[in-house]
Order: C-alpha cells, then sequence, then structure tokens
C-alpha cells in the first residue's frame, strides 16, 4: 500500500504509490511529455538540445531531464536530449554518474580494497608472533 505524501510539484496530499507525484500534476506532466514528445518526433527536431526543447516548447528542462531520467525519451533516438552526471555534471544520456566518474569510483574502492586486505594481513602476523622472554636475562 502506498505512502501518504505531499506532491513535490504542488504541495497537495496525495497517496504516493507508483507515481510520485499527485493526479493533477501528473496530468500535467504528461500534457507536458505529449507536447515535448511530439516536438522532437519531427525530423529536422531530433538533434534538439534540452535547453532548445525548453525554449520553443515552453516546458522546464528539468521536466524534459525527468523524462529522460525516467527513459521515456531515449537518447538512443534523440542523443542530444542529456541531463549532468551527479558528481561531476558532465551530460549524460543514462545512469547517475559518467564514466570517467564510474572508472575513479571504482579504482578508488580497488585502492581501499587493497588497503584492507594489507592491514588484516598485518593485524593476522602480528596476533601469531610470539616472544619469548628468558628469565636469566631478565634480571
Amino acid at each position: 500500500m502506498g505512502e501518504l505524501a505531499n506532491c513535490p510539484t504542488c504541495g497537495a496530499l496525495f497517496v504516493k504509490g507508483v507515481q510520485s507525484v499527485c493526479q493533477k500534476c501528473y496530468k500535467e506532466e504528461e500534457k507536458a511529455f505529449e507536447t515535448v514528445h511530439g516536438y522532437i518526433r519531427k525530423k529536422e527536431n531530433r538533434t534538439a538540445t534540452v535547453p532548445e526543447v525548453s525554449e520553443t516548447t515552453g516546458v522546464e528542462e528539468r521536466l524534459i531531464m525527468k523524462f529522460v531520467k525516467e527513459r521515456r525519451l531515449h537518447t538512443t533516438h534523440f542523443p542530444n536530449l542529456t541531463y549532468g552526471c551527479e558528481r561531476c555534471g558532465e551530460p549524460i544520456g543514462e545512469g547517475k554518474i559518467c564514466n570517467n566518474c564510474k572508472d575513479e569510483l571504482r579504482a578508488d574502492l580497488s585502492l581501499e580494497e587493497k588497503i584492507e586486505t594489507i592491514r588484516e594481513k598485518q593485524d593476522r602476523e602480528s596476533k601469531i608472533t610470539y616472544f619469548s622472554v628468558n628469565r636469566k636475562d631478565k634480571r
């Protein structure tokens, strides 16, 4: 069952389930989607960027980017409809971060894993080392 939430667009109370906005705002978003999709479906507009589409259709850029993120508008058909990487801001067409940031994060995680392995090895070695004390030398 859905949870009770405020619509992020208009603030109205609604039951949050499949939709992330209230019914009224959902209908407005659908109307905006049809406007955007109708515009970029035309052959001469397929290479339009998000700002160009927004300016021509009057639909907010954030809403167009939402359609791309939700994969309602595919960047394979409309290659210039991109949004910024959440880490560095580079234009991307899918996911949350760009390939460069993914590679950096993988490298950092790999390095951290190696460091952790070395620490664990040092801990094991220090635990199995035995020291003997000669009682005669102790005096």
